[in-house]
């Protein structure tokens, strides 16, 4: 084995000893915006599609590294609604791609998978088989992985306010009633991640420094890590990095 590879694995072990699950001060819930693949695939001479497979791929690994580290729940940023407006031919091949990855996801049998998202804003195939996916591991165990397609902040605060409108509308409940029961709980009781804790950390890849609409309402007090690797080029030690740095603040909840 060459040195640098002996020095790397050295420093990866260090970098797990300095960090830990929720218990040791550690995040429970990681979000993590997965952008660069076109990027990578720009850099390598490569159509984009080859970016997105790359990253599929990497999916996995991932997730692993993940629960190595302690962490009870990951959403995985895979599809925007803005994406959806790109040439369809692309859109097509890149669902093709994530409904790939997803299935990959439950073949392993590890995690519970749960697609958030506007799945109506979905061609009705796709949103059938990720449905159905979601079912098949909702009583397994494990790490707990959200899948957000054909996802949007401002809608999904949208739907929420929506549904809890309907569902109140059905307990035939008065215009006036209406703005009573509009609260800040009452919202999060209809988000997609309903149940879920918010995010502890959040973690975008390719130096981007922005959240691209990601979990708008329920990052209001997460930490957010931003990390220069391309997403098909990242690594454990980009992930043990993000957990030190998060190990490191001191949380204030917007105090």
């Amino acid at each position: 084995m060459a040195l640098r590879d002996l020095l790397y694995r050295a420093y990866e072990r260090r970098l797990a000893g300095d960090v830990g699950g929720p218990a040791a001060g550690g995040p429970h819930h990681v979000g993590v915006i997965l952008d660069g693949n076109r990027r990578w695939a720009r850099q390598s001479g490569l159509a984009s599609h080859h970016g997105h497979r790359r990253g599929a791929d990497k999916i996995i690994d991932f997730l692993g590294w993940c629960e190595d580290a302690g962490v009870g729940v990951v959403t995985l940023y895979l599809l925007s609604t803005d994406n959806l407006r790109r040439d369809p031919d692309e859109v097509a091949e890149l669902l093709g791609i994530i409904e790939d990855a997803v299935l990959g996801l439950v073949r392993t049998g590890r995690w519970r998978v749960h697609p958030i998202g506007a799945l109506h804003l979905l061609p009705a195939e796709t949103a059938e088989r990720l449905t159905a996916v979601a079912a098949s591991t909702r009583d397994g165990g494990g790490l707990h992985v959200n899948v957000a397609i054909g996802y949007g902040g401002r809608q999904e605060i949208a739907d929420a306010v929506r549904s809890l409108l309907l569902q109140t509308a059905e307990q035939g409940g008065t215009l006036e009633g209406l703005a009573d029961v509009v609260t800040v709980d009452s919202i999060a009781e209809h988000l997609y991640t309903k149940g879920q804790p918010d995010p502890d950390l959040v973690i975008r890849t390719s130096g981007e420094q922005r959240l691209s609409g990601f979990l708008l309402w329920q990052s209001a007090h997460s930490e957010f890590y931003f990390c220069e690797a391309l997403w098909p080029d990242f690594r454990r030690v980009d992930l043990l990095r993000a957990l030190r740095a998060y190990a490191a603040r001191e949380r204030r909840y917007g105090s």
